[in-house]
């Protein structure tokens, strides 16, 4: 549950001033006015309304994705979970097909997408976004130099858009809407998909719009499968092609000759990736395909994508059965 207040004196908050900050800080501020063109008096008011929240930064150092599979999958795998889906669908079936006849990315993968951000749109996100990236820009030296980046991302999607800065809120990430882009991706993808003249992450049409182009602008492929669950004759074998890398980097002909066996036949031409997850009984093989280097795309985590592929194949399942 997410409470909708708490009382001043137990919030972390620090409001920050330009002359608090210190000369690395100050050069920060340089970078991002010649690299978004904005007055550095506008960047500078900026930061002076946001405010550090220590609260970010706690979440920030144990995001889910640090779990083991057996533990991430049933946060987002739910009966719950899964009927919403279904219901949201339903709802929103007429966007739904024309994303799918436009923008050529299937109906059960946007769905998947916005449940797992944020259960079809309940939650998303009760910090300021301002603050947000600020907090991560200015004082989180690990991802510091992307967070700036994204602070100025903001500054000129708020321009472009309208709004004032403290207008919305978002996860600990600075990600925003029914879909959480974070503001790069507001700018680069989001479609006005309803006609209104605006492109509102806050609503469904918009969100279902926009997370389908993204898809589309990162080359989902139409048709082509996600991921098939693997046996491996050989562990050690099997486990020497596994890497850290999210691309696509063998063929079907390398898996098959190290005793990586399917339960289909593919092309031994076909690109494919063995992954292995740690499973509630024992490791999971699966074999990937570009589809699920996509969804990669979208987040950096493998544990992400198989939890949306197969939050996305139940819900297909579970819609198709209710008509």
């Amino acid at each position: 549950m997410r409470l909708a207040f708490f009382p001043a004196a137990l919030l972390l908050t620090t409001s920050v001033q330009a002359a608090d900050l210190n000369h690395e800080q100050q050069q920060w501020l340089d970078e991002l006015t010649g690299k978004f063109e904005l007055p550095r008096a506008e960047l500078t008011e900026a930061v002076a309304q946001a405010s550090y929240q220590q609260s970010i930064i706690d979440a920030m150092t144990r995001p889910a994705e640090g779990k083991p599979w057996h533990q991430y999958r049933p946060i987002f795998l739910t009966e719950k979970r899964l009927q919403q889906g279904v219901a949201f669908w339903q709802q929103h079936a007429d966007t739904l097909a024309r994303a799918e006849r436009e923008l050529q990315v299937p109906a059960q993968i946007i769905a998947a997408i916005i449940g797992v951000e944020t259960f079809y749109g309940v939650h998303m996100g009760s910090h300021k976004v301002l603050d947000a990236l600020y907090t991560l820009g200015f004082h989180y030296p690990p991802r510091g130099e992307f967070f700036r980046s994204e602070f100025g991302h903001y500054l000129q999607l708020a321009r472009e858009q309208n709004w004032s800065l403290d207008e919305h809120k978002g996860s600990y990430a600075g990600a925003m809407g029914m879909g959480q882009f974070i503001s790069s991706s507001y700018r680069h993808y989001a479609v006005d998909f309803d006609g209104d003249g605006k492109r509102d992450l806050f609503a469904p049409t918009d969100a279902i719009g926009s997370v389908a182009n993204y898809f589309h602008q990162h080359r989902w492929q139409w048709n082509e499968d996600v991921a098939y669950p693997a046996r491996v004759t050989d562990a050690d074998t099997a486990d020497a092609l596994l890497s850290p890398a999210l691309e696509i980097d063998k063929t079907w002909a390398e898996l098959a000759a190290a005793g990586v066996v399917l339960d289909r036949q593919l092309d031994a031409d076909t690109p494919v990736k063995l992954i292995k997850l740690d499973g509630l009984e024992g490791p999971e093989y699966w074999v990937v395909r570009h589809n699920f280097y996509v969804i990669t795309r979208y987040n950096r985590s493998p544990l992400y994508a198989m939890a949306v592929y197969q939050l996305s194949e139940q819900i297909k399942q579970a819609y198709e059965q209710s008509r």
